[in-house]
């Protein structure tokens, strides 16, 4: 279930909720009882494996731009 962080304008407080998406955009109490809040905008960081060097010889892929079938 998605994590949303939330930020009291009240109080100041900042805490997160567990809800559904369906729910993403739902108000939110804060946690003194406050109800006015805002949702806070959320980073997502993404790493995945470093890209890999082209094949010696310059094979490159197949079809129409990469297999030599056009020149």
């Amino acid at each position: 279930m998605p994590r949303y962080d939330f930020r009291c304008r009240s109080c100041g407080t900042t805490f997160e909720l567990n809800r559904p998406m369906a729910r993403a955009n739902d108000p939110a109490t804060c946690p003194d009882g406050h109800p006015d809040t805002v949702k806070l905008l959320s980073t997502v960081a993404v790493t995945g494996a470093k890209a890999s060097a082209p094949a010696p010889g310059g094979g490159g892929g197949g079809g129409c731009c990469g297999g030599g079938c056009c020149g």
